[in-house]
């Protein structure tokens, strides 16, 4: 008897945990997919209303590591013509900790640049899931990388011997 109700709150206890990060990646997806949405509809208030207040957003370009304010001023123009940018999710990978109240994933997505890598971090703050960090990345086939590194071996060369000036 004692084995049948270790085996009953066993089973409790891993449904349980399951059907609760089943919750987190669905709460969570629809965060992130309402995110993407209010990008596309230039809602401003909305798009930032998702992200921590210390939130980050890495772009695809070397110098693009916006702080949460600073990226407000860049994206706001943006958003005043009408529309900021539009990407869908193709596929998506959810992570949620043990404690359920930090997330990462990964997700590959169709933007007016092609196919882009995006992934991020999200905490849950008073109950409701935010992205603290946010990374866009071009999808680059290897079978172009060498044409690719010819046309940025310019631009990043410069970029490099700042960066590594203000080392010194």
């Amino acid at each position: 008897m004692k084995k049948i109700k270790f085996l009953a709150l066993f089973w409790f206890f891993l449904s349980t945990n399951s059907w609760g990060q089943n919750e987190a990646i669905e709460a969570i997806n629809n965060v992130i997919d309402s995110w993407h949405k209010a990008a596309s509809v230039a809602d401003f208030d909305s798009y930032f209303s998702h992200m921590t207040q210390d939130g980050v957003f890495l772009g695809t370009d070397a110098t693009e590591n916006w702080q949460n304010q600073e990226f407000r001023t860049f994206s706001k123009p943006y958003f005043d013509k009408g529309k900021a940018w539009s990407f869908t999710s193709l596929e998506r990978n959810i992570y949620v900790d043990q404690g359920g109240e930090l997330a990462w994933f990964d997700e590959l997505l169709d933007t007016q640049m092609k196919l882009c890598r995006g992934s991020g971090v999200l905490k849950k703050i008073d109950g409701n899931w935010k992205i603290a960090h946010y990374v866009l990345s071009i999808a680059i086939p290897n079978d172009t990388i060498s044409e690719v590194i010819q046309l940025k071996k310019d631009n990043d060369e410069k970029l490099t011997s700042i960066l590594k000036s203000k080392k010194q």
